[in-house]
């Protein structure tokens, strides 16, 4: 019996597990074109587990379980594995990996969160990141991806290595709701979403990092597709459908860090070119500095982008050049162990974001967030295109 019950105690001690639940809203002042509604909401259902088989060896996972009332969320059960779906799945699989780790060298095996890159709001080096956009371009959630990657460490230097089997996009916003902006030449037409044409094939990546004296650098470099869709038009009977596709992608990229006195210099850079006829190829990058002053902490800098090649349609969803061309800024302040605040902007030439955030923890489960965001601009820019689309939001958190 004491056997029995050290085993259960030694197998209870190597299983952790957590979760929440949380409601939101977003109120919106103004309608936008096509999109009548003021207020949406959401509901989710996290729950994550790790289970330590050995000292070499961990599992991980995460599940997902939503709905909302703007039909941003599938309807259909359907349990999702790999993170096609136009609509947020119902139910789905956000993670699901073993890691193991001997020595200098670690591997994790399955659907994870990949993170290149350095700098903060624009990240071009960070290819195997695809994000959530169907709820607001400003503020947005990471997905994960199915792949196998294998770090190798040895002193100051790290090897990391991607192979990507499944092409995972990300979620743009839906066609008929308020985060999809339609030119005005078109506003009269009658706009049919025709899905997605998703490219076979696996994507590669490989990154050297360095930690030198007085500074840190990495180079990249990535092989596959581009994560952010560009549209076919084709006119039917009931007017335009539109069909989304992905270029072919090839990145050349690095960043670079150095801590001095008064802050942290820090930056990225990449180079993306397509072998895809028609596909823009261009340079993106970031240049920023970051300081901690006691609570507070400062990040501001110029994310700029440069074409090679224009593209041969204007149909196409470009976040990360969106935010491009504009001085950036983010500042955070820690108030005490329960109470945090944070303001994030881009300012372009033609067009803003500023947004706002609290957040308030009540004993051990509650959480709430409040926020705001502020979107300014002339209709032909990318952020000013959502002039319209300025908003608030509280979210309830419960942990479990």
């Amino acid at each position: 019996m004491i056997t029995g019950a050290l085993v259960y105690v030694l197998l209870a001690q190597s299983f952790t597990q957590r979760g929440f639940v949380e409601t939101r809203a977003l109120v919106y002042p103004q309608t936008a074109p096509g999109d009548s509604g003021r207020v949406v909401g959401d509901a989710l259902l996290r729950w994550e587990g790790s289970y330590t088989a050995t000292p070499w060896l961990t599992i991980s996972s995460s599940l997902d379980a939503r709905t909302d009332t703007h039909r941003q969320v599938a309807r259909d059960a359907a349990f999702d594995l790999d993170g096609r779906n136009i609509q947020r799945p119902a139910l789905s699989l956000r993670r699901m990996s073993a890691t193991l780790h001997r020595g200098k060298f670690t591997a994790e095996v399955g659907r994870q969160f990949i993170r290149w890159g350095k700098t903060d709001i624009l990240n071009p080096t960070d290819r195997f990141a695809p994000k959530d956009y169907l709820s607001s371009v400003v503020d947005t959630d990471f997905l994960g991806v199915n792949a196998v990657r294998a770090t190798y460490e040895s002193g100051a230097d790290t090897l990391d290595v991607v192979w990507q089997p499944l092409f995972t996009p990300s979620r743009t916003p839906l066609l008929n709701q308020r985060w999809t902006a339609i030119p005005t030449a078109a506003a009269s037409l009658s706009i049919q979403d025709a899905g997605a044409r998703y490219p076979g094939g696996s994507q590669f990546g490989v990154r050297w990092n360095h930690v030198a004296s007085g500074y840190e650098y990495s180079l990249s470099f990535f092989d596959g597709r581009q994560n952010l869709p560009s549209f076919d038009a084709a006119l039917s009977a009931r007017g335009v459908a539109l069909q989304r596709y992905y270029p072919q992608l090839r990145l050349y990229g690095g960043d670079v860090a150095v801590p001095l006195s008064w802050f942290t210099m820090k930056s990225e850079a990449a180079y993306l070119t397509s072998a895809t006829p028609g596909a823009q190829e261009y340079v993106l990058y970031v240049v920023q500095v970051e300081r901690l002053v006691r609570e507070w902490s400062f990040v501001g800098g110029y994310a700029g982008s440069y074409t090679t090649r224009e593209p041969a349609t204007p149909l196409q969803f470009a976040a990360d050049r969106g935010f491009a061309r504009s001085f950036v800024g983010r500042a955070g302040l820690t108030i005490d162990a329960n109470r945090s605040m944070a303001i994030e902007t881009a300012i372009r030439a033609n067009g803003s974001f500023l947004r706002y955030e609290y957040s308030h923890a009540t004993g051990q489960h509650w959480r709430t967030v409040a926020g705001a965001a502020w979107i300014r601009g002339d209709v032909s820019d990318f952020l000013g295109q959502y002039r319209r689309n300025s908003y608030a939001s509280l979210a309830i958190r419960y942990s479990f």
